[in-house]
């Protein structure tokens, strides 16, 4: 691997075609400072509607090495909380691709720190670690890959500059990570043997891969700009999952989907081509239509937001709901969650421990469950060490705590129907204290209160709106004043952990999709 930011793969330009036989074009000197930063080839990538396929597409790749697939069944929480882990990854990607070299000094180590808890062992007993340089380099490998082809796949194959332009940014993207020269092969040409020879020989029909083309796509919770309209989306879904999962398996290397025993479906390569060629042509659009922060920011805005654009919105989800209520007369679509489109969410302690504790969503409550909401709060929080271990010590504190107590047949986990028979014993001190780090991490300029900024860093949403000290018909200037003190962040922390409050402003914080 090249120096970490400055200079391009010496040797590249000696080949006579590439790895899709596109002719090579003589490659001028990269800039040091256009591997990050705004001129960039990754941000035209970023912004590019076709990305997303190419993104979902590196990921069922990412999925298929045995490490990253291990880690991800056990750690992540793709599955229940896909839209998440969407934000959180093109966020970080953004502060890693930043001019500003503090910004990605600071986020990589922030990854490297996430990805040192990431350890352990396989169902087949093989030992996974999300820190093994090659699996970081297989990881970076199949976003420079896909993006590559995704441009061929859509008729408008890269040019040689391009590509090598590419290829020297996602080697720098690495290297900011502090791994050693080596990880990722130098040139163009050895890459696209170091691809194959993975590709052929070291990917796996893994779980994880099975889940993501499988289950996630047909079971594929709404964003939050789409909940409470469970009808409308299950449409929706019943018509996109099916496709979306098809081009992502007719998009994969033909000898990888030979080996996992995929399925070749017919005419699914045309319906793959035709679905890049078509969502490229999103280019055409206003720009600031397509900037992916915009997109994943209307996702994510929440009916009570005091965003502007949420009273638009909020007309719009009315007369979705209308929608959603007259396709209901016509098709078989089940109301979802056992409630009406817009109505108060009643949970039960079983609903609770699905919506909130079982953060992977494999049906169990343990440690990465809890560690994922810390590193979710970790995250929303932007917090640098020591805070960040301070919260995840309080949350494995917790764990031993409940461990102890709710884990009845003493197999290291604790089940839902543990969990339901418990829920008046799970506030005890341990519970407190994660109540107590979480205030004080909110909290940062350790004035014993939170303000209106500290509250929307940790919520994502207006203070007057959720705090019920606040006067709900206070204008702009009375809204900033308002505070949230200790014993009432606390208390309300504490119920909503027991599962006695069904809306809260947790909710959104650690039950959202």
């Amino acid at each position: 691997m090249t120096d970490t930011g400055s200079s391009r793969p010496k040797d590249a330009r000696s080949e006579a075609t590439d790895h899709h036989g596109d002719p090579v074009r003589p490659t001028p000197e990269t800039q040091p400072g256009s591997l990050f930063g705004p001129d960039a080839q990754f941000h035209r990538f970023f912004n590019d509607p076709r990305w997303a396929l190419a993104v979902l597409r590196a990921t069922v790749l990412e999925a298929a090495h045995p490490q990253i697939g291990a880690a991800l069944i056990d750690n992540s929480t793709f599955v229940a909380h896909p839209w998440r882990r969407l934000r959180n990854t093109l966020v970080s990607l953004q502060r890693m691709f930043e001019a500003d070299d503090d910004t990605r000094r600071r986020e990589a180590a922030r990854l490297n720190r996430l990805h040192a808890r990431l350890s352990g062992t396989d169902a087949q007993n093989r030992p996974y670690d999300a820190m093994d340089p090659q699996v970081r380099a297989w990881v970076v490998a199949t976003l420079f890959e896909s993006s590559v082809t995704m441009c061929r796949l859509s008729g408008q194959p890269l040019d040689r500059t391009t590509m090598e332009q590419l290829y020297a940014e996602f080697q720098a993207y690495l290297g900011a990570f502090g791994d050693q020269a080596g990880h990722l092969p130098p040139t163009l040409k050895e890459f696209w043997q170091y691809y194959d020879h993975m590709v052929q020989e070291e990917l796996e029909d893994t779980e994880a891969l099975r889940v993501i083309l499988y289950k996630l796509f047909d079971h594929l919770p709404a964003p939050p700009l789409l909940d409470g309209l469970p009808t409308v989306w299950a449409a929706g879904r019943a018509l996109a999952g099916p496709v979306l999962g098809t081009i992502t398996v007719a998009s994969l290397p033909e000898s990888f989907r030979r080996r996992a025993g995929l399925p070749e479906i017919p005419g699914a390569q045309s319906l793959m081509h035709s679905a890049y060629v078509g969502v490229g042509l999103a280019r055409f659009l206003p720009d600031n239509w397509l900037r992916a922060e915009n997109v994943t920011s209307l996702l994510y805005l929440s009916p009570d937001s005091d965003d502007p654009r949420a009273a638009t919105l909020n007309a719009l989800r009315d007369r979705m709901k209308r929608a959603g209520a007259l396709f209901r007369l016509v098709t078989p679509f089940p109301a979802q969650d056992g409630s009406a489109e817009g109505a108060e969410p009643r949970r039960s302690a079983e609903e609770f421990f699905t919506a909130v504790l079982d953060q992977t969503g494999d049906g169990y409550l343990d440690w990465p469950d809890l560690a994922a909401m810390a590193r979710e709060l970790s995250s929303r929080l932007d917090l640098d060490e020591p805070e960040e271990t301070k919260l995840y010590n309080a949350y494995a504190e917790w764990w031993r705590e409940l461990q102890a107590a709710l884990d009845i047949d003493g197999d290291g986990r604790i089940s839902r129907e543990e969990y339901a028979a418990a829920v008046p014993s799970l506030a005890g001190p341990a519970l407190i204290r994660v109540a107590e780090v979480l205030f004080d991490v909110t909290d940062t300029d350790g004035n014993q209160s939170i303000d209106a900024d500290e509250y929307r860093a940790l919520f994502r949403t207006g203070f007057r709106r959720t705090v019920a000290d606040a006067d709900a018909d206070a204008d702009a200037d009375a809204d900033a004043d308002a505070t949230y003190s200790r014993s009432a962040f606390v208390k309300d922390f504490l119920s909503f952990m027991s599962g006695r409050w069904s809306s809260t402003p947790f909710d959104p914080l650690l039950a959202e999709a």
